[in-house]
């Protein structure tokens, strides 16, 4: 099942952009991408789901979930094997006999983990994306708005000239190091296998 978008067309609208009935459709599907990009980023769902992911288990007794805050742990299976006998604390499954013996284990966890509600900066950076993809789709006729980014670095007016630069992004939907860095820095989940269901 796919997730919901971390922000939603009230949010658009909140933030002063006006948006055509024409125009719902498109600006749903830059919701979707923006939220997948800062998903991705940020290496976990953040919003509340439910997931199940195959982790390899550790040598010692504590497994760190990814994609906190975790608020509960439904099953846990060891090489395909139930296992109960574990604890869940801050973030962490515990387990006396550990997770592998003399060779590796696969874990595999469903956790219902993420937050009830997304941070409000969250929603504001995905209404920023998709306001900006909204913009550059309706810059031109046929979508040619959408095409790689490209700013003007220098122009000259006698015998006009222009030079076209760019910042390396190739869409609106593509985050800046300077973003990536602050999701992964706040989220830090990162995920081998992820099924949300």
């Amino acid at each position: 099942m796919a997730l919901a978008p971390l922000a939603t067309l009230a949010d658009l609208t909140a933030r002063g952009l006006t948006v055509d009935a024409s125009e719902t459709g498109i600006v749903g599907v830059y919701l979707d991408v923006a939220s997948a990009a800062v998903r991705e980023a940020a290496g976990t769902p953040i919003s509340r789901t439910t997931s199940t992911l195959s982790l390899e288990g550790p040598t010692g007794q504590w497994l760190t979930l990814p994609g906190p805050p975790i608020a509960s742990v439904a099953s846990v299976a060891i090489d395909g094997r139930p296992v109960t006998d574990w604890r869940l604390r801050s973030e962490r499954l515990w387990r006396a006999a550990g997770w592998s013996g003399w060779e590796p284990s696969e874990v595999e966890v469903t956790q219902t983990h993420g937050l009830v509600d997304v941070p409000v900066d969250i929603v504001d950076l995905v209404c920023r994306m998709t306001a900006a993809a909204l913009v550059a789709y309706r810059s031109e006729d046929g979508g040619e708005g959408l095409a790689a980014d490209r700013e003007v670095t220098s122009e000259r007016l006698g015998d006009w000239s222009v030079t076209y630069g760019s910042d390396g992004r190739i869409t609106e939907m593509e985050l800046t190091p300077f973003w990536r860095e602050r999701l992964l820095a706040r989220f830090g989940g990162s995920v081998v296998a992820l099924r949300s269901r």
